[in-house]
């Protein structure tokens, strides 16, 4: 089991955090997990659709933090 990794129902799961005063709005996260993150239609900024995603998006969730420009995202 990897860092941020926690056992739900027997899978693998991440938790995610987005800080919408760091989002500088490039939409990186949308891209790589469009079922975990979009961006408000009011200001661009991130928004999380879930904050415990799929076990099956814990590599993309943490690709979109890694690809984060501005460090907004934080998967625990």
């Amino acid at each position: 089991m990897t860092a941020g990794d926690r056992r739900v129902g027997g899978e693998r799961t991440v938790r995610v955090e987005v800080d919408r005063d760091a989002c500088c709005g490039a939409g990186n996260c949308v891209l790589t997990a469009p079922e975990v993150f979009t961006q408000d239609d009011a200001d661009g900024l991130v928004l999380l659709l879930a904050d415990a995603p799929p076990a099956a998006s814990g590599e993309r969730v943490r690709r979109a933090a890694d690809l984060c420009p501005a460090g907004a995202i934080h998967v625990t």
